[in-house]
Parts: structure tokens; sequence; C-alpha cells
């Protein structure tokens, strides 16, 4: 009996041993497998990470000595240059005033200011001084010139009016500070690369507008409004700020090599000035944009409950409407009576409507008409039917009247064709509409009988054809045309006597 215990024992050992190296051949295999994951993971990883290096990683491509060179060729302000700057200004201005977004973007792509500011990006970069005061004192004077220009275009120009495009370049926001920022990327990347890319120039001076906003300043001091000539200044400072820092950063990063001067301590308070700039303008630009954007939403919740609450109830008839966001106040003028209970109801509304969040505290000013206006309307509507059939009568009686006067015209050239027609049964009229259709350059027509004598014994009769040819003729052409004309008119008149003459105006 114990033998048996002990065999039975011994099985179960050898059982568990089993199962403890099942088990443990698992936990390798899971082990295996989370160490194969891991590999995996990190392979694709690295895969991932070296296809993003190979896809973004534009260091490889750049002639750094061919920026440099090219940009510093872009500085200097005379002569041609000059003058570019000026049409440019001329046609920017123009457009600006005829509402023309065609015209803008044409002069924005003949504008050379992106010179001077990518000068300024590249000295800070490089630590060179005076290609620093070169980019600014070409800025500079390209500024003044600008305004200049556009001031006395808006000054003396009579037509001048504010236009959309023209406000559009009055109320920058961070929107703004973006677009120079990532355009002035762009630009000064496509710059830096082999070969420039000559569309990522252009779209950079089409997306930044550095000309528009000095339009729109100078049009602000010829119209003596201070608050437009500020504004679009801003956007023209928001443009240069963020172009020169995009460029600054860029060629950073690139590593293009700095020029050594005594004092390095110099060029780091230019790059600290620079990047202090930049977030000074950027303080404003956001507190633009939030007020921008606060605008927007009062906007699309004002739209909303116009649209819900007045259009679409058939009983209202709004004759005029007004948001003031300032004072928040909404103002609807309605033609007719408002009841009380209507009144009520789009307070209320206002108040309680999920749509009208933003502006549920605006202050709903209603204002209405005691008198009924749409029955004035009406009666007014009618009237003017009646006015309406009234002239149409009158019309279509003058209509008859002027045909009757036309037929009688016609019978009366007929008689009098009849009376001195010199063709005898030929109409006169026929015979000059066939001439011109036979003689297309023939200008003037015009047919007579005369008497002559050679002798002052026997007296003939001749067919004197007066004419006058288009004056595109040459001599030649109407001696041989007027031979053409006798001989048609001996066969169509059936006379050989005929004298043509040239008609005397």
């Amino acid at each position: 009996m114990s033998e048996e215990n002990k065999f039975n024992f011994s099985e179960e050992e050898k059982k568990d041993a089993d199962l403890n190296a099942e088990q443990k051949a698992e936990e390798k295999a899971a082990e295996d497998s989370k160490k194969s994951v891991k590999d995996d993971a990190k392979g694709l990883f690295e895969s991932v990470k070296a296809f993003l290096i190979e896809l973004l990683d534009f260091r490889s491509d750049t002639d750094r000595d061919a920026t440099i060179a090219a940009i510093k060729a872009d500085i200097p302000f005379k002569g041609a240059t000059a003058w570019i700057l000026i049409c440019s200004i001329f046609v920017a201005s123009i457009g600006l005033n005829a509402n023309s977004t065609a015209v803008v973007i044409g002069a924005m792509l003949i504008s050379p200011l992106m010179g001077p500011i990518l000068g300024i990006g590249l000295s800070i970069a490089i630590n060179d001084i005076d290609t620093l005061k070169r980019s600014l004192i070409n800025l500079a004077t390209m500024l003044i010139l600008s305004l200049l220009t556009a001031y006395l275009f808006f000054e003396f120009f009579p037509l001048s009016e504010d236009t959309s495009e023209l406000l559009g370049r009055t109320r920058p926001d961070i929107r703004d500070v973006l677009i120079a920022f990532f355009g002035g990327l762009a630009l000064i990347i496509a710059r830096t690369k082999k070969g420039t890319i000559a569309s990522v120039i252009f779209g950079v001076a089409i997306a930044t507008a550095l000309m528009p906003p000095l339009c729109t300043a100078g049009y602000g001091l010829a119209k003596g409004n201070w608050s437009y000539f500020s504004g679009a200044m801003y956007l023209f400072s928001i443009n240069t700020i963020f172009i020169a820092l995009a460029t600054f950063l860029v060629l950073k990063i690139l590593r293009f090599p700095m020029l050594k001067y005594a004092n390095s301590a110099k060029r780091k308070r230019i790059s600290q000035f620079a990047s202090l700039v930049a977030i000074v303008v950027m303080i404003p630009a956001a507190i633009s944009f939030y007020t921008v954007l606060q605008e927007s939403k009062y906007e699309m919740s004002y739209k909303n409950f116009i649209e819900n609450e007045i259009d679409a109830n058939d009983d209202l008839w709004l004759q005029r409407k007004k948001l003031d966001i300032d004072d928040k106040k909404i103002s609807l003028y309605f033609n007719g009576e408002m009841s009380d209970a209507i009144i009520t109801s789009l307070r209320n509304e206002l108040k309680t409507g999920t749509d009208y969040n933003n502006i549920k505290d605006f202050e709903l000013i209603i204002n209405s008409n005691e008198t009924r206006s749409v029955d004035r309307m009406s009666e007014s509507l009618d009237r003017a039917y009646a006015n309406l059939d009234r002239k149409d009568n009158v019309i279509h009686g003058l209509q008859s009247e002027i045909e009757a006067l036309q037929a009688t015209v016609k019978s009366l050239n007929l008689q009098m064709e009849k009376k001195v027609n010199p063709l005898g049964s030929i109409s006169f009229t026929t015979l000059a509409k066939d001439a011109k259709i036979k003689f297309r350059h023939l200008e003037y027509f015009g047919y007579s009988k005369m008497l002559e004598t050679k002798d002052f014994i026997k007296v003939d009769t001749v067919s004197v054809i007066d004419v006058e040819w288009s004056k595109q003729l040459h001599d030649s052409v109407k001696v041989r045309k007027e031979k053409e004309l006798k001989e048609w008119l001996r066969t169509t008149v059936k006379t050989d006597s005929i004298l043509v003459k040239k008609h005397l105006r």
C-alpha cells in the first residue's frame, strides 16, 4: 500500500514538473513576442523617423553663398527699382480705389519691397551690421516714397471712396501675423534652395501683401483718417517684422556663417531686440484677433436670430435692422403695428434661444409704425399699376401714329418720284438700291436729266450721274469703278448719253 502511494506521488510530481515547464515555456514565448514587438516598433519608429528627416530636411539643398549674394543684391533702392516701386504703388492704389482684387495682386507681384526686409533678417542672422544699416535705410526710403506716392494719388484723384479692398487693410489681427510669418518662412526657404523657386516668391508676395497697407496708409493721410493710417501701418509693420523674423530663424537653423566681430555681444543684443519687438507686436495683434472673433460670434448669432425669428414669420415685415456691438443693442424697424405679445415673444426668444447665446444680453429695441403701412403701400402699388396701364395705352397709340406717318411718307415719296422721275418706268429708289448692291463702295448716288448743246443749235438730253466713292479706294480704282457704273447704267436705263460727276458736298 505504501509503495503504491509512493508511486502515485511520483506521478503527481512529474505532472507538476511538466506543467511548470509548459508555463515557463509560455512565459518565455510571451517575453520573446513582446521583445519582438518592441523591436518591430522600434524599427518602424526608426524608419518613420528616417523618412521624415529625408522628407523635411532641406539643409543639404542649400546654397549659402548664392543666397547671401542674392539677398544683398535686392537691398539697394535706386534707379529702376525706385520707378518700379512708384509704378507698383500707383497700380495698387488704382486697384484699391476700383475695388479690383486682380489689379492689387498685379501690384504685389511687381513690388520690390521684399528685398530690404530679407536683408534685415539676413544681417541679424549672420551678424552683418553694415548690411543691417543698408537694409534699414533702403526700407525707410521705400516706405517714405510709397506713402508719398499713395498720398498724391488719393489727394488729387477725383474718384476715391472707402472700398472693401481698402477697409480690409485697416484692421490687422493674429491671422495677419501667421500669414506674414509662414509666408516669410516659405520665401526664405525658397531663396536658400539651389535654384530659387520663383512661384513661391510670387505666392509670398501676394499672400503677405506689403503694397496694399502702404496704399491704404496713403489714403488715410489724404483723407485725414488717422485710424485708417495707423491700422494700415500696423499691418505693414506686422508683415515686415515677421518676414524678417522668419528669415532670421531659417538662416539660423541652416547655420549660415556669421561675420566675425570683436564685440560679439552686439550681435546677441540685436537678436534679442528683434525677438522682443516680434513679441510686442504679437500682443496687440492677439487682442485684435480676439475682438474680431467675438464680433464674428455676435454677427453669427444676430444673423440666426433674424432668419429664425423674423424672416421665418410671414406676419412680420422688417424694414430696417441695426446691430450695435459697442452698446450691445439690436434695433429693428417694422412696417405696421407690433403687438405687445409679439414684442415680448421676440425678447424672450433672444434671451433663451440656444442659437443666440452670444447676444442674449443685448437689448432688443423694436420700432413699428402705428398706421397700416402695408395698406398704404398696396394702394400706392395699385395706383402705380394704373398709371403704368395708361402709359402703355399712350405708347401703343403713339406707335400706331408713327406707323401711319411712315406709310404716308412712303406714299408721298412714290408720288414725288412719279412726277419728277427722269427714269420713266424705273423707280429711282430701286435703281439706287441696285447700284449700292452692285457697287458696295458707293457712298452717294444721284441721277438727273440735263439738256446740253454743243453748237447752240441742236439740243441733246444727257443722263447725269452724281456719285461719291469710299475714301478707301485709290483714284485708279475709282476710275475703273466709274467705267463699270456707266456700262451698267447704259444697260439698265437704256441710254448712251451718260455723264458721271463727282459729288460736291
